[in-house]
C-alpha cells in the first residue's frame, strides 16, 4: 500500500430523513455503487405543537450512514440533494463528517480509480477541520432523558435533534471500580449545531443531564465537513 494510499481522506455520510425518502436513498446508493450502508431506526425531537401546524402525522426519522472517500461522499450529498429535495420541508439532512482512515476494503476501492481521479480523492486538507460551519453533537443519556438533552440544548441555540436507541456494552468489573452505574438501555441524541453554538449547547447539556445528573450523559462534538438541506 502506497503512503499516499495510506493518507486517503475518508469521510462518514449520514442521512437523517423520512424512512420512506431514506429507503430511496439506499436504491440510489447501489445504483452508485456505494459499499457500505447502514440504517438505524429514530425519531425527530419536533414538540407535538410544532407538527401539528407544520401538518405532520409523526416524527420517525431513519439515519442512513455510509463510508466513502471524500470526493466520492461530496458527489453522493450533491445527488441525494438533489433527487431527495433536501431543504424541502418534511425531508431531511445530509452531512458528512471526517475520518482519519478507512478499513481494507474501502482502500482497496480507491486502488481501483483511475489514476488522475485517484489523485484527486486523495488530495487532503488538514485545514478542513478547523473551518467547519457546523458540528455533530453527540449527546448519550439513560433511557427516557432524550427530551431533557433537547430542553438544554434548545434555549442554547439547537433547532432540533434526532434520537435513536443504543444498548450499553461495558467492562462491569471497571464499571464498579470507577463506580459507576448507567443503565443497560441507552438513548442517543444527535444535534446539528452551528459552530458558534456547539460550546454553549455542549456545556448546557453536561450541566443538566451530565453523568452527576439522573441522566448520567456524555456529550462529544465532531465537524461537519458538508452538509446539504438546511437551506
Amino acid at each position: 500500500m502506497s503512503e499516499t494510499t495510506k493518507k486517503a481522506a475518508f469521510r462518514m455520510l449520514f442521512l437523517i430523513a423520512t424512512p420512506k425518502l431514506v429507503e430511496k436513498a439506499v436504491g440510489i446508493c447501489k445504483e452508485e455503487n456505494v459499499p457500505v450502508e447502514y440504517i438505524f431506526h429514530a425519531q425527530g425531537t419536533a414538540s407535538s405543537e410544532v407538527m401539528d401546524m407544520l401538518g405532520l402525522d409523526g416524527v420517525d426519522k431513519n439515519i442512513l450512514m455510509s463510508m466513502a472517500p471524500k470526493g466520492f461522499a461530496d458527489e453522493m450529498l450533491k445527488k441525494l440533494r438533489k433527487k431527495l429535495h433536501l431543504g424541502m420541508p418534511n425531508t431531511g439532512i445530509a452531512f458528512t463528517i471526517a475520518m482519519p482512515s478507512g478499513s481494507g476494503h474501502i482502500i482497496q476501492m480507491i486502488e481501483k480509480l483511475e489514476p488522475e481521479e485517484k489523485r484527486r480523492l486523495l488530495e487532503r486538507n488538514d485545514g478542513d477541520m478547523t473551518d467547519n460551519d457546523y458540528s455533530m453533537i453527540m449527546a448519550i443519556v439513560n433511557q427516557g432523558f432524550s427530551e431533557d438533552v433537547m430542553n438544554a440544548a434548545r434555549p442554547m441555540g439547537a433547532s432540533g435533534g434526532t434520537v435513536f436507541h443504543s444498548r450499553r456494552v461495558g467492562n462491569e468489573q471497571a464499571m464498579k471500580f470507577w463506580k459507576i452505574s448507567v443503565q443497560e438501555e441507552r438513548e442517543v441524541v444527535i444535534i446539528l449545531a452551528k459552530k458558534e453554538d456547539k460550546l454553549a449547547i455542549m456545556q448546557e447539556i453536561g450541566k443538566k443531564c451530565g453523568m452527576h445528573s439522573q441522566a448520567q450523559g456524555i456529550v462529544m462534538s465532531l465537524p461537519v465537513d458538508n452538509v446539504m438541506g438546511l437551506e
